[in-house]
């Protein structure tokens, strides 16, 4: 039996749920403390502005749909600064798969959290994966030195290239080199793709230092499919090398210490801002009054100023 059929009926209570866990809301905790840790498989796609994420990621639900597989993809929208609300414009690109009963597509606003994953992602992970999912997509934002937080999350790190763009130096330079599974060189139809190739390639051979997965460099089209049968096999063979050589589970531990370190953080910034006397605290530090170890202290720990 397809997959999709048996996650098509509790659709609505899943968006539900999703919307619950990623406001924080009422019950949310007890929620959570009732389900397991995520064991769908987590793919993570990365990738510059217009390299085709958004297209792509449609072209991989079809693939997987095809293999009978259920995919949820969580597309994660840069926030405004001042309103932290999102353009949410991914779920546009995806229209074609709203219909389908094995497949779930949720847009998240980063809220300005740094990493370009929402703060609330792992717990939103954990909802799907509890859904019933085989697959869950995580289209993030873009790449930078901030965003190689993806490969912390997902089990399998996509990243997208397109050709004649400077992608593969780029992405060295941004340290996407050490944490792509995959590399997908998109618009393949265009020119210049086979230096792009060669120069990921090359690049990746300089940098495979011991035995082990060697980051495969797949052609694609988005618009047409063209090459996502071959990147969806690359994705499976990655999921059962991790499997292989019990690297799956140090990847769920690792997701978890994660969650725990953005949920420590963002308690900390939550009671930095709701101190008072923060910005007197600023102030003597700026006068040279306190040290800011000192001023940290005192916010942390909740005593007064002297």
């Amino acid at each position: 039996m397809d997959s999709g059929e048996a996650v098509s009926a509790h659709i609505r209570e899943l968006a539900q749920r999703v919307t619950l866990v990623e406001n924080a809301g009422a019950g949310s905790a007890e929620l959570l403390g009732s389900m397991l840790t995520p064991t769908a498989h987590i793919v993570g796609l990365t990738g510059p502005p217009g390299v085709g994420k958004s297209t792509s990621t449609s072209a991989l639900i079809s693939q997987f749909r095809a293999n009978g597989e259920s995919v949820a993809v969580l597309a994660v929208d840069p926030s405004s600064t001042f309103s932290k609300g999102a353009l949410l414009g991914d779920r546009i690109r995806m229209q074609e798969h709203a219909r389908d009963p094995g497949v779930f597509i949720r847009s998240l606003a980063t809220r300005g959290h740094l990493g370009g994953l929402s703060e609330s992602i792992y717990s939103v992970l954990k909802v799907i994966s509890a859904a019933g999912f085989d697959v869950i997509i995580i289209e993030t934002v873009g790449v930078g030195q901030s965003e190689i937080e993806i490969a912390k999350m997902a089990d399998t790190s996509i990243v997208m290239a397109a050709p004649g763009a400077g992608d593969g130096i780029q992405a060295a330079k941004a340290g996407i080199l050490e944490i792509a599974d995959i590399f997908a060189v998109n618009k393949a139809d265009r020119p210049g793709v086979d230096s792009t190739m060669r120069e990921l390639r090359a690049m990746l051979a300089m940098a495979a230092n011991e035995p082990g997965w060697i980051p495969p460099v797949i052609p694609t089209i988005a618009i047409d499919g063209s090459g996502f049968t071959e990147l969806a096999q690359a994705i499976s063979e990655h999921y059962a090398y991790l499997i292989d050589n019990g690297l799956l589970e140090l990847k769920r531990i690792g997701r978890i210490r994660e969650s725990l370190l953005a949920r420590v953080i963002n308690r900390l910034a939550q009671q930095a801002i709701a101190v008072e006397a923060s910005e007197e605290l600023a102030a003597r530090c700026a006068l040279g009054d306190l040290s800011e170890d000192e001023a940290c202290d005192l916010i942390r720990y909740g005593i007064d100023a002297p």
